[in-house]
C-alpha cells in the first residue's frame, strides 16, 4: 500500500507502507517493571467556546483512551503535561478528569498530578501562597482515591530564594500526603517556566538538593521521574537513590537503555512517549518478564526514532504529535485539540511523524492511517 506524501519543498513521491502492525500482548500485574503512560486528552471539536475560558473535553473519547490503556495493563499518569495540564487544561478540568478515571477504572494503576496551577499567573508571593496550593490539590486527588505524583511548580520557582525553601515546601507538602508520592523533575526543556528549579545553577547544584528532600522525606516518597532527557543524569542520581526509592524515566529520548537498566539497577517508566507507544511497551516489558533483553529491545529500539521525532525541541509541543497519532490510530475521530495545540507543528513534521510510526508498527489499521494522512494532506492543500 502507498500513499504520495510532500517533502519540505512540496515536492511529492511514493511512500510504500509496511502495513504490518505490532502485536498486542497486556501486561502482567506482576510484571518486572512498572509503566505509567502519561494520557492524553480529547477536545470537544464541536464546543463554542471563547478562547479565553476554559476548555471543553471530550469525555467520552478520553475515557475510551484511558480504557485502552489499562486494557494493556498499564498505569495512568492522570491530569499531567502530556494532558495540556497548564497548557490547556486548568485544575478544575484536570480534578474532574481525575475523578472521571478513577470513578471509571477502580481497579487500574492511577497515579495524578498535583501541583499550583489554581494560583493566577503571577498570584503567587509568598511561600505559603505554594504551600497552601500544593494542599489544596493534595486534599482533593486524596479524596478520589488516587496515588499522587507531586508536580513540579512554576509558582515556587518565581517565589523560591533558594533550595532551602524547596525543602521546606516540600517538606510541609509531603507530610500530608497519606500514601508515599512520585516527586517530578520536569526540565525546562518541557517547561520553559521551570528553569531554575531546585534553586541551583547546574545539574550538580539541583541534584543535591533534590536527593537532600527525598533523604529527609523518604517514607513519603515512592520514587521520582526525571524528565531531564539527558540518560547519564538519571542513571548517576538512580545509583544514588536511598533504598526503596524508585526511580520512574521520563526520557522520551533514551527509554529502552534506562528500562532495562545495567548491573547496578534500572529505570520504571513514566512516558509521554507511551500514549502512542503503549503497545509497544507492553510488549516490550512482557519480553524482559522472561529475561529476554534482546527481543524487549527488538521491539522498543525501533520506535526511538519516532519519540525522538515527536519530541524534538521546543519540546513542549510533543503533545501535538501524540494526539495526532490517536486520531490517525483511530482512538478519537478528529485531530483537534485543546487551545488549538493541533497548530503548534508544520506539515512536514507530521509527515515524518506518520512515516516513522508506520516504520515501527504503530498503526493498528494502516488503511485507516492513510485515510487520515490524506484527509490531513487535504486540508493544507497539500494532496
Amino acid at each position: 500500500m502507498h500513499i504520495r506524501l510532500p517533502d519540505e519543498s512540496g515536492r511529492f513521491s511514493d511512500y510504500e507502507m509496511t502495513g504490518r502492525a505490532i502485536e498486542t500482548r497486556p501486561l502482567e500485574s506482576s510484571a518486572c517493571r512498572i509503566i505509567y503512560s502519561a494520557a492524553h486528552v480529547v477536545a470537544d471539536p464541536y464546543a463554542d467556546k471563547d478562547p479565553s475560558g476554559p476548555s471543553v473535553v471530550d469525555w467520552d473519547a478520553t475515557m475510551a483512551f484511558r480504557r485502552h490503556l489499562a486494557g494493556l495493563g498499564l498505569g495512568i499518569a492522570e491530569a499531567m503535561d502530556t494532558a495540556q495540564r497548564g497548557m490547556g487544561l486548568d485544575w478544575s478540568g484536570a480534578l474532574e478528569l481525575i475523578r472521571r478515571t478513577k470513578a471509571e477504572l477502580p481497579d487500574a494503576l492511577v497515579a495524578s498530578g498535583v501541583g499550583t496551577d489554581q494560583l493566577d499567573s503571577g498570584a503567587a508571593r509568598t511561600l505559603d501562597d505554594v504551600r497552601g496550593a500544593y494542599l489544596e490539590q493534595v486534599d482533593a486527588v486524596q479524596k478520589t482515591g488516587s496515588r499522587l505524583i507531586l508536580m513540579a511548580s512554576r509558582a515556587l520557582v518565581s517565589v523560591a530564594s533558594g533550595p532551602d525553601d524547596y525543602a521546606r515546601v516540600y517538606g510541609d507538602v509531603l507530610s500530608a500526603c497519606d500514601q508515599p508520592v512520585i516527586l517530578h523533575w520536569l526540565g525546562a526543556m518541557f517547561d520553559p517556566a521551570l528553569d531554575g528549579y531546585w534553586g541551583g545553577a547546574s545539574f550538580e547544584e539541583t541534584l543535591e538538593t533534590c536527593l537532600s528532600v527525598i533523604e529527609d522525606n523518604r517514607d513519603k516518597v515512592d520514587g521520582i521521574k526525571v524528565s531531564l532527557l539527558d540518560k547519564d543524569k538519571e542513571i548517576a542520581m538512580r545509583r544514588r537513590l536511598p533504598d526503596g526509592v524508585k526511580m520512574y524515566t521520563g526520557d522520551d529520548f533514551n527509554y529502552p537503555e534506562l528500562i532495562a537498566g545495567d548491573e547496578r539497577g534500572y529505570s520504571h517508566a513514566l512516558l509521554g512517549v507511551f500514549d502512542p507507544l503503549a503497545r509497544h511497551a507492553a510488549l516490550a516489558v512482557s519480553h524482559l518478564d522472561r529475561g529476554d533483553v534482546k527481543n524487549f529491545r527488538a521491539v522498543l529500539d525501533p520506535t526511538v526514532p519516532l519519540a525522538r521525532h515527536i519530541f524534538r525541541a521546543p519540546t513542549q509541543y510533543y503533545k501535538t504529535g501524540v494526539v495526532f497519532l490517536a486520531w490517525l490510530n483511530g482512538f478519537q475521530d478528529h485531530f483537534v485539540m485543546l487551545n488549538g495545540a493541533q497548530a503548534m507543528r508544520s506539515l512536514p513534521y507530521f509527515v515524518e511523524t506518520f512515516k516513522l510510526a508506520d516504520q515501527c508498527g504503530l498503526f493498528g489499521d494502516p488503511d485507516l492511517a492513510a485515510r487520515r494522512m490524506r484527509t490531513l494532506l487535504n486540508l493544507y492543500g497539500a494532496a
